[in-house]
């Protein structure tokens, strides 16, 4: 029995409540990164919850309901809705007015999506990973949670007491924790110190009185379906001109979270249900939320975390936090409950779950025994880390060109794929090794065990 059966199987055995509990787990984990994207565009928070939930939906569908992955909002994209509003603004638009040409910008990118996934069908996934083997894909995922650490450590400012108290929590729960205590640890590491912070008045919770217990997640004149009733044209041109090229970088960070994934469970998703197959579900997810006014969604790390802590691979429970999205999403009481939330309680859950997400990177390099006595291997790594983290806090946070600007993440990825292909001493073939090939974690050598 794999590693995912025996946790499925586990996870049935727990019951309803508990899977209930499990979902809500993940929900919450999703939580702090998902809204912030909202916050930071001006994009619909409960549009996001809502579309967030159905792409997982739509997701799971397509990729056979095997892969336990949550698709939230992508981080990956604000640099393109900032350019898009700057030339919207230039055009006497509103904010408001400006997000739905961006909307239809991430729309397109969709569509790149189906092209590589297309590729992959033609071709076979085994020349198309033969661009992205464990050299690239590794440092690409240890780069991904160093990037999202900068917001977990700003978040944690605002109160280093809250964030240390949900930190502690997490730890004592996951270590010493028993039965069901052990397997929540994220969601009682929110609830203990957004309950704590609110006994010391740390919360404002009067956008919580003010809001209304049921309505509507988005209004129609914030699509971007609703552009076409009276189009700029040349707005919507160089939408998709700034906006496209960033789908690089996000299938990068797919194809790094599919390896992240298939590393926590032990399944090799890559090849079953298949990257094709997973890329079209991304693809999807994004371009509906992206014509309904929602950010571009993207398979989310901070749940591989959750899975990694609770050892509970049954992509049911994810299914289950999807739905819980959907439902609070016509609830905007419970959105402005979760906008009173304190950033130090979600810097402090941040913390651990891109940690855990930096930890897969290294054991994806570790398990596939990537020979870093090698110069080109070295180098590579070196210029994906640099380049993602060096331009993420660098003063400009993104590399601009022209009509669009790349983000260190999308710069690494570029960068990586190109250097493993133009130097010699390849020596990855997809396919050889299965277990390599999804990373399996560490785990204790039964004969070595006391």
């Amino acid at each position: 029995m794999t590693k995912q059966a025996q946790a499925i199987y586990d996870a049935r055995s727990l019951g309803t409540g508990k899977m209930l509990t499990l979902g809500l787990q993940h929900m919450f984990a999703m939580f702090g990164a998902t809204v912030l994207v909202p916050v930071i565009t001006g994009l619909s928070m409960s549009a996001t919850l809502l579309f967030a939930g159905l792409g997982t939906l739509i997701f799971h569908l397509l990729t056979k309901m095997r892969v336990p992955a949550f698709l939230g909002s992508s981080f990956a994209f604000l640099g393109g809705y900032a350019v898009v509003v700057s030339m919207g603004e230039q055009q006497g638009l509103s904010l408001s007015e400006s997000l739905p040409y961006a909307c239809i910008g991430v729309f397109s990118s969709g569509i790149i999506y189906f092209i590589l996934a297309g590729l992959i069908t033609a071709f076979g996934t085994k020349k198309v990973m033969r661009f992205f083997p464990p050299v690239v894909t590794g440092p690409i995922i240890i780069a991904i949670g160093l990037t999202l650490s900068g917001s977990a450590i700003s978040n944690c400012n605002q109160n280093w007491w809250i964030a240390l108290l949900a930190i502690a929590i997490i730890v004592i729960c996951n270590i010493w924790g028993k039965g069901m205590i052990r397997i929540v640890p994220i969601l009682l590491g929110v609830l203990g110190s957004y309950v704590v912070a609110a006994c010391f008045g740390l919360c404002d919770f009067t956008q919580v009185k003010e809001a209304s217990w049921i309505g509507l997640p988005f209004q129609w004149k914030n699509t971007a379906i609703n552009v076409f009733s009276n189009p700029n044209w040349g707005l919507i041109l160089s939408a998709v001109i700034a906006i496209v090229p960033i789908s690089l970088a996000t299938m990068m960070e797919h194809i790094g979270d599919m390896c992240a994934i298939s590393s926590t469970t032990g399944e090799n998703y890559l090849e079953e249900p298949g990257l094709h197959r997973t890329l079209i579900g991304d693809g999807v997810a994004t371009m509906l939320a992206s014509l309904f006014g929602a950010p571009a969604n993207t398979t989310y790390g901070e749940n591989t975390g959750v899975l990694n802590l609770t050892k509970v691979y049954d992509p049911k429970v994810i299914r289950i936090a999807a739905l819980f999205a959907i439902v609070l999403s016509f609830c905007p009481k419970f959105s402005a409950l979760i906008a009173c939330m304190p950033a130090a309680t979600i810097g402090g859950v941040s913390l651990v779950l891109y940690g855990m997400i930096s930890a897969v990177g290294v054991r994806n390099i570790v398990d596939n025994h990537v020979d870093f006595t090698k110069s080109r291997n070295v180098i590579i790594l070196a210029l994906i880390l640099v380049l993602a983290i060096g331009i993420k806090y660098g003063a400009n946070d993104a590399i601009h060109l022209g009509f669009t600007s790349l983000s260190g993440l999308a710069v690494a990825a570029i960068v990586g794929v190109i250097l493993n292909a133009i130097l010699p001493g390849k020596d990855y073939e997809f396919g050889e090794n299965p277990e390599a090939d999804k990373a399996v974690d560490f785990e204790i050598n039964p004969s070595l065990r006391k």
